[in-house]
């Protein structure tokens, strides 16, 4: 087991777990608060991560995080604008914006498939000068993580935060207060692909380089995350289902790395992704009829003792 699990598999797992949870938090937004299943999350993150790489590559790193945060701000925005004005389902909204930023994507990137930052200066680059040792990306992306989460926490605090949630709670009852909700849908999405677009710059600068089909998967792969944050975490308050989901994203991808480790195929990875994903989203259901399985057999065990008790008593009625 210690051949298994090394340091720099604890190392990797936990780098590319706190980049990840950006998007686990994103789906945290526009799932567990607004109600929304937001399926543009795959071309969002790969939007934000081909603006980054172009903007690293002209030599603003620092820019191009922000550039890319921007980006997916107005993809969240094109999306909330076809729910809100438009009349279009949710999902069919995802649907409709994924399709139509593949397109984008690789127009932002000069009409080719891949784009390499290789040679070029990133925050990491600037992180190992700066920091020096082996943790330095480990550093940079909890930091920015970290900080992400508290100014996340702090927002849904706020009356604009606190109205979003209950939009999502119960949107006729803000619409009766006279909020409104399609602005609060609005800014919601806004903020969640803004998280996505960041996570996909950070990525495009962790990786060196950036993919057109980078972001496939990545709605998948947040929500096991969320789900196994919520799991383990339980669903308190907004500061603990937070710390949640950035847990869930390092457990979800500590497990992908143990799989690999294990030398699990390449072209079979997406199916233990799959069946990771099928576990943590069954979890909570499974834990659930458990407990009532046993709750049930108690019940029957205590049911059977009492008719035990009432036979015994009338056996010593019947004697006397």
């Amino acid at each position: 087991m210690g051949s298994i699990i090394s340091l720099s598999i604890i190392q990797s797992a936990l780098e590319l777990g706190f980049i990840y949870s950006l998007i686990a938090l994103a789906l945290f937004i526009s799932y567990s608060i607004l109600d929304i299943a937001d399926l543009s999350t795959d071309g969002c993150f790969t939007l934000g991560c081909a603006v980054c790489a172009m903007f690293t590559i002209a030599g603003h790193p620092v820019l191009g995080l922000f550039a890319a945060m921007v980006s997916g701000a107005c993809s969240g925005f094109v999306t909330a604008f076809l729910q809100t004005r438009m009349g279009i389902a949710p999902i069919l909204a995802g649907i409709i914006v994924n399709t139509g930023l593949y397109t984008v994507n690789i127009a932002v990137m000069g009409f080719a498939s891949n784009v390499n930052l290789f040679g070029c200066d990133s925050i990491f680059t600037w992180g190992k000068e700066v920091i020096g040792g082996t943790w330095y990306k480990l550093i940079i992306v909890a930091v920015i993580v970290i900080a992400v989460a508290v100014v996340v926490a702090l927002f849904l605090n706020t009356r604009l935060g606190l109205s979003i949630r209950a939009t999502g709670d119960n949107p006729d009852m803000v619409r009766a207060s006279s909020i409104n909700t399609k602005l609060m849908i609005t800014i919601g999405l806004c903020v969640s692909n803004a998280l996505t677009g960041l996570s996909g710059g950070l990525l495009a600068q962790y990786n060196r380089s950036c993919d057109i089909n980078l972001g496939t998967g990545m709605v998948t792969i947040a929500l096991a995350s969320l789900i196994i944050g919520e799991t383990l975490m339980g669903r308190g308050g907004i500061k603990m289902r937070i710390l949640g989901v950035i847990v869930g994203s390092c457990l979800y991808r500590f497990i992908v790395a143990i799989a690999l480790r294990l030398d699990v195929p390449a072209e079979s990875l997406k199916l233990v992704s799959a069946i990771i994903v099928a576990v943590a989203i069954a979890f909570p259901y499974m834990k659930k009829q458990m407990e009532f399985a046993a709750s049930k057999h108690a019940a029957k065990l205590e049911n059977e003792e009492y008719i035990r008790q009432i036979l015994k008593e009338g056996d010593g009625g019947t004697k006397e």
